[in-house]
């Protein structure tokens, strides 16, 4: 039987983060397929069939993501009453991804932006019309109040901590190829002396002042908060990486437990712990800009839009 959520001629191919970026943004004509006559019209068809194949089951990552309330948002707002939002973990999530992928299959995941599985897989956002996912976020740095005080180096060195996507994505993929994230993450300062220099400068080394950074399992922020550890390390500091989930994350920066984190996504993902916490901590502001989240699903599905999507009858 012809599978009639795929594009004709398109298989599975790695992308730039530029390219998906582009694709972000709009999602571009899309394409009729054939089919017999009794199979009705390409548009019916399409998004029925793409439901009924992945069972209207979008597969998402920790219960407690705020992608994850994005995406409960996105099923209310385009009446999808009978879709399933299926909790899972990152690693779970893109190893569902990585299968149906291989077999050339239909599957719709929770996405964001950077990650490694853009530039491994042709993957598109689905255009989301009704704004559920937001307009997109940027990565903060907090801290918790009093740490300019207690440790100004580490601080200073926080404030000015700052990259870009792409630098993300060369950390993602190395672990994403079996590197340890440790590893991976000095092998990319060692390679980036003139950028972490910046981040560094006039921040005087210590001996072996503790500090404590909190992160969620989300290969971004692992990758981020790796390095952020490994930077520190070189300023003589005795650091300790500890992940968390969202809410708990949070908690732990505002009550003072923990010294800081690089992985507010700022203001949708993490609106919620931004109303309960944001009081109680400090925002440096923005590490990297440009995040999007989003649902995603393989280049060759033949849908282009959230709207697309539609509750089994």
């Amino acid at each position: 039987m012809e599978k009639l959520w795929r594009k004709a001629g398109l298989g599975a191919a790695g992308v730039s983060m530029a390219a998906i970026m582009t694709a972000c943004g709009g999602g571009g004509d899309s394409e009729e397929s054939g089919g017999s006559d009794d199979s009705g019209s390409s548009e019916e068809s399409s998004s029925g069939g793409f439901g009924e194949e992945v069972d209207y089951t979008i597969t998402g990552i920790d219960a407690g993501a705020g992608i994850m309330s994005q995406t409960d948002q996105a099923i209310e707002d385009y009446n999808l009453s009978n879709w399933n939002l299926q909790a899972s973990s990152g690693a779970a999530m893109t190893s569902a991804l990585g299968d149906a992928i291989a077999n050339e299959e239909p599957i719709i995941v929770t996405g964001w932006t950077p990650h490694w599985k853009f530039a491994e897989y042709d993957l598109k956002y689905l255009e989301d019309p009704e704004g559920s996912y937001g307009d997109g976020d940027d990565i903060h740095t907090v801290v918790r109040q009093g740490l300019e005080e207690d440790l100004p180096g580490a601080y200073q060195f926080l404030d000015q901590f700052q990259w870009e996507a792409s630098n993300m994505e060369e950390i993602m993929v190395e672990i994403q190829d079996g590197t340890e994230p440790a590893e991976a993450a000095a092998a990319w300062v060692d390679e980036n002396e003139d950028m972490v220099s910046e981040w560094t400068d006039g921040v005087e080394e210590v001996d072996g002042e503790a500090i404590e950074l909190v992160y969620v399992a989300w290969d971004s922020e692992i990758a981020s908060t790796n390095v952020v550890g490994e930077v520190l390390t070189d300023l003589g500091y005795d650091v300790t990486l500890t992940q968390l989930e969202a809410g708990p994350m949070f908690a732990a920066v505002a009550d003072g437990e923990a010294d800081g984190m690089v992985s507010g996504w700022f203001p949708n993902t993490h609106a919620s712990q931004m109303e309960e916490y944001g009081d109680s901590y400090e925002d440096l502001g923005p590490n990297l800009e440009g995040a999007i989240t989003g649902l995603v699903v393989p280049e060759y599905m033949d849908i282009e839009s959230i709207e697309d999507l539609e509750s089994e009858e």
